[in-house]
């Protein structure tokens, strides 16, 4: 049995040849919209930083650059992580889950990864019966989105 243990010690990112990028995108379900979960782990915490969607293009621009590109649904458009932020996610390992329904991107985060300022988009949880914030926000969301 494998055990992995953070950080992942894994060589630099490095694009694959066109044949295997061919393959890992063959590899993935696609839902009937055309996209698939993708979810984001740092790879020195282990940490989930974020879930968002990916269609096939921003999975290929994904495995192609090496940076991590999501698709909005509600803007019906592809965006890079970071692009308006400056809060970037360099990919260290792209996985394809049993399935083939879900995206692992094994990131290094620059900066915080949830539009709140938070480290990450998973800071609210059930404590003494209510639902609270355990996770302040490092940098003000307005900073990060100015024009």
């Amino acid at each position: 049995m494998t055990t992995h243990s953070f950080p992942v010690t894994l060589p630099p990112y490095k694009a694959p040849p066109t044949a295997l990028r061919d393959e890992m995108l063959a590899a993935v379900k696609f839902d009937p919209a055309g996209l698939v979960t993708a979810v984001a782990q740092s790879a020195v915490t282990g940490d989930v930083l974020m879930v968002a969607w990916m269609n096939r293009e921003a999975l290929s621009r994904t495995i192609e650059s090496g940076e991590a590109w999501y698709y909005s649904r509600s803007r019906k458009s592809l965006w890079r992580k970071g692009e308006s932020s400056g809060q970037t996610q360099s990919v260290a390992d792209v996985r394809i889950d049993c399935d083939g329904d879900t995206v692992l991107l094994l990131v290094h985060q620059k900066g915080v990864a949830c539009h709140t300022g938070r480290p990450n988009c998973f800071f609210r949880a059930p404590r003494d019966g209510k639902l609270v914030e355990i996770a302040v926000p490092l940098v003000d969301p307005n900073q990060l989105y100015r024009s």
